[in-house]
């Protein structure tokens, strides 16, 4: 009986000393990313290493995003219980029937931008007219075709699928790059700042807030406080990340190097540090997390301007996220 008693009490200061009550089971729940594992989605893989999901009692599956797996397609069909997701995305598929749910607005600013090069004589938007412009297609093109309507621009698009050469081999005049990832891409390929225009499109009155954190209706109706703790150990993530930029690297190379993307550092530590501006602009740490209304309204108000939906669902049905 001592023995037991013995191994009774090693167990439950295991389970105390990991945040969980003893007679509490931890609730298995996943997460898809967008994309592979890189520093856009540090919070994450940082919250997950450091234990705050299992502190919230939530046994986390990070799941590997990437080609041929849309996040909402699979968030839809039940095969991740949460995903990351563009905010103009989500709208799309809520008006259309999808019955998803906003827990958390992650990126509270585009990261979507244009750029040219300034001896190709685009200094300014009018300067692109009648210019080929490579662009990605899906999502990425909404906020490029509203800014070329709300100036009135005739562009030439050709289609990019992954790297940056066409735009460095001259094949186009312009080029859309996420300033997290590729514009610092072109950094490294030999290009210097000073000789590249940037066309922020949140500078241009189109904010389009990107990375959010979505799940189905039925999930967040159901397990309410396991989608709460599971944003707030997202956020505390997101928090030591930004305080801790070394040790989170650390974590964004482990999970980079088993999924062989091929990425270092240095890219890695610029990614962050843009994540950092994208989700706390000017370091407003009371809005982390939060999907403002103006935002929302104006981004259903481009959807239905442009007839890609027919009704904007009430922000209070779309919305379920810190207030």
């Amino acid at each position: 009986m001592r023995k037991i008693g013995v191994i009774f009490c090693i167990i439950l200061g295991v389970l105390l000393a990991a945040g969980v009550p003893a007679d509490a089971a931890l609730k298995e729940v996943s997460l898809i990313p967008q994309w592979l594992p890189q520093a856009q989605f540090a919070g994450y893989m940082v919250a997950l290493e450091k234990g705050f999901y299992r502190d919230a009692g939530i046994d986390l599956n990070l799941l590997r995003g990437g080609p041929g797996k849309p996040p909402f397609e699979m968030l839809k069909s039940g095969r991740t219980t949460f995903c990351t997701g563009w905010l103009s995305t989500a709208i799309q598929k809520r008006a259309t029937g999808t019955p998803l749910v906003n827990i958390a607005q992650i990126m509270q600013r585009s990261a979507l931008i244009l750029v040219a090069r300034k001896n190709s004589g685009i200094t300014r938007p009018e300067d692109l007219n009648g210019k080929s412009v490579g662009l990605w297609a899906g999502q990425f093109y909404l906020p490029p075709a509203v800014f070329f309507r709300k100036y009135n621009l005739h562009v030439k698009i050709i289609p990019n699928y992954s790297s940056m050469s066409l735009f460095l081999k001259g094949g186009v005049k312009a080029i859309a790059a996420m300033w997290y990832n590729e514009y610092h891409t072109l950094l490294n390929s030999g290009l210097n700042p000073d000789e590249l225009t940037l066309f922020f499109f949140s500078d241009y009155g189109l904010n389009f807030p990107e990375d959010g954190l979505y799940c189905m209706e039925e999930t967040f109706r159901t397990n309410p406080q396991v989608c709460s703790d599971f944003v707030k150990a997202s956020l505390k993530g997101w928090l030591y990340a930004f305080d801790h930029k070394d040790e989170a690297i650390d974590i964004v190379m482990k999970w980079a190097k088993r999924a062989n993307t091929g990425t270092n550092r240095a890219h890695q530590r610029w990614m962050l540090a843009r994540m950092q501006d994208l989700i706390l602009p000017d370091g407003d740490r009371a809005g982390l997390g939060k999907l403002k209304p103006r935002d929302y309204e104006f981004v259903g108000g481009v959807l239905l301007g442009l007839d890609l939906i027919k009704e904007l669902p009430q922000f209070d049905v779309f919305y379920r996220g810190p207030r």
